[in-house]
């Protein structure tokens, strides 16, 4: 067509082609990469792959380094938004287990990571202060956790409220706190040759001031909460915290990730207005930066250094990043007091590995401790973790211990129990049930009514009756003294004077 300078209009304006083709792609490719049951994310990072130099090649970072610009914003977005999730009340809930359980599962997890890295990276002898910062860099990747595949996998089989998916929940909040904080201390050696000393100066000042600032915002967003709760004022001046403190910890040598998510966790002691900023950051970094951060990650791989060696390396990272948290947060279990089952089902749940371990990755890419032909790595140990976990967890777990589906109304949705269990004496509180009738293949009953407890088979504040539901649930009649009967009701149950329905 006469008049149109497609050359002169592609040099100029070209990156405009360029973020559509990535906001289409990663949209189309992660619809079909979480059809297939994988994190998200990775839709994104195979958009970048194929969108990149080493496909297409539609997709080229300018001069400028526009994209690296956009997927700065995008992880430091990312990272506010994972501090203003954290709810530190569920670490305080579960106590000691989960902070002995994040330990031994960051401990294991760097140490056997630094190990595999030194083997692959001129050995023990002669070791280098930049190779061992290599070397722990890769443990750090590894120390990463992204629960989001277990506790999808829990709830599927009805234990996300147990004691062992209580504690990977909280272990995992845990566990991302501690990844931010050895990250920045690895990135601070980094910055150039610093003492011990320094980076700990440097970590002493940035807490105080952090402090100081975030007790200053805290009264603030109290005020502005109380005066104009829902207002878009509070997440613009979210925003402004999460991009100061972001600034504040690069100025000490510190990762401006770690601002960001400490200026998350300030906000997140906030409910209403956590929520409210948590949505309006969401939408911004959905739509637009997270998708060209992680497709930043595809489009950046290369290939240059790939060889043999890189390949043996990457099956034992990936193995090492498997096992280490199994280890690592099993055996911490184990010291806690967990049996032996639960301790296992503890180091699955903490084996999946997600969007942290990649911005961690591209950290230490942008960094220069690693290369960004190990990216192709970190993307198969996210793809192998996030398989592995829900087979293995469901394969801890007997048919006699899984419970059945609820098919009570939504509103009445409480943790199953099983009538064996019960008839032992385990205690419970509840309202409309369906729980299973062992003695009569395990065909599900519906119990209506609260009650507190059994005691010697019987429940012991109510009078219920329970119904088979052949395959649709109905509704369940209720008397004062329920008889046996064929269809499974429950003998001598007493009435209480005091039943509220």
């Amino acid at each position: 067509m006469s008049g149109i300078n497609w050359a002169a209009t592609m040099s100029e304006y070209g990156y405009l082609l360029s973020i559509a083709l990535i906001l289409l792609f990663s949209k189309v490719f992660g619809l079909i990469i979480r059809r297939l049951g994988f994190p998200q994310v990775l839709g994104a990072i195979i958009a970048g792959l194929i969108l990149g130099p080493l496909c297409l090649g539609w997709v080229v970072d300018t001069e400028n380094q526009l994209f690296k610009f956009l997927a700065e914003i995008g992880v430091i977005m990312i990272l506010f938004s994972a501090g203003i999730e954290t709810n530190l009340k569920d670490i305080k809930k579960n106590g000691i287990p989960s902070i002995v359980i994040t330990i031994c599962g960051v401990v294991f997890p760097v140490g056997l990571g630094f190990i595999v890295a030194a083997c692959f990276n001129g050995g023990f002898v002669n070791m280098t202060g930049q190779q061992a910062l290599q070397n722990t860099f890769y443990g750090v990747i590894l120390a990463a956790t992204s629960v989001s595949i277990s506790v999808e996998a829990l709830k599927e089989l009805g234990k996300l409220k147990s004691k062992v998916g209580n504690s990977i929940v909280a272990a995992a909040i845990l566990d991302d706190i501690i990844g931010i904080i050895i990250l920045a201390v690895v990135l601070s050696f980094h910055s150039g040759d610093v003492s011990v000393g320094t980076v700990f100066l440097n970590f002493l000042y940035f807490a105080l001031i952090a402090t100081a600032l975030g007790v200053i915002c805290y009264f603030f967003f109290k005020w502005l909460e109380k005066k104009n709760n829902h207002t878009r004022r509070i997440p613009i001046f979210g925003l402004v915290m999460c991009f100061a403190f972001s600034f504040i910890a690069e100025l000490f040598g510190i990762a401006d990730i770690t601002g960001a998510y400490i200026a998350g966790l300030i906000l997140s002691g906030f409910k209403n207005s956590s929520e409210y900023v948590e949505r309006k950051i969401d939408i911004n970094s959905y739509m637009f930066f997270s998708p060209i951060f992680f497709a930043y990650i595809g489009i950046s791989i290369s290939t240059e250094n790939f060889d043999l060696s890189l390949i043996w390396f990457g099956i034992a990272l990936v193995a090492v990043g498997l096992v280490s948290k199994i280890i690592g947060c099993g055996l911490g279990a184990r010291v806690c007091g967990y049996s032996n089952m639960d301790s296992l089902r503890v180091g699955i749940g903490m084996m999946s590995r997600g969007e942290v371990a990649l911005i961690v990755a591209q950290k230490g890419v942008d960094y220069g401790l690693i290369d960004s032909s190990y990216m192709p790595v970190i993307i198969i140990l996210i793809v192998a973790s996030s398989i592995l976990t829900p087979i293995f967890l469901k394969l801890t777990y007997r048919k006699s211990d899984l419970l059945v589906p609820p098919y009570e109304s939504q509103s009445n949705i409480v943790d199953n129990i099983n009538v064996r269990d019960a008839l032992d004496g385990f205690p419970i509180i509840t309202r409309k049930k369906v729980i299973n009738n062992p003695q009569n293949n395990n065909k599900p009953l519906k119990l209506h009514e609260d009650y507190s407890s059994f005691k010697n088979g019987k429940i012991a504040d109510k009078s219920v009756s329970f119904k088979e539901p052949l395959n649709q649930p109905s509704e369940f009649s209720q008397s004062d003294n329920a008889q046996s009967s064929d269809n499974g009701s429950v003998k001598g149950l007493n009435s209480d004077k005091n039943d509220t329905k």
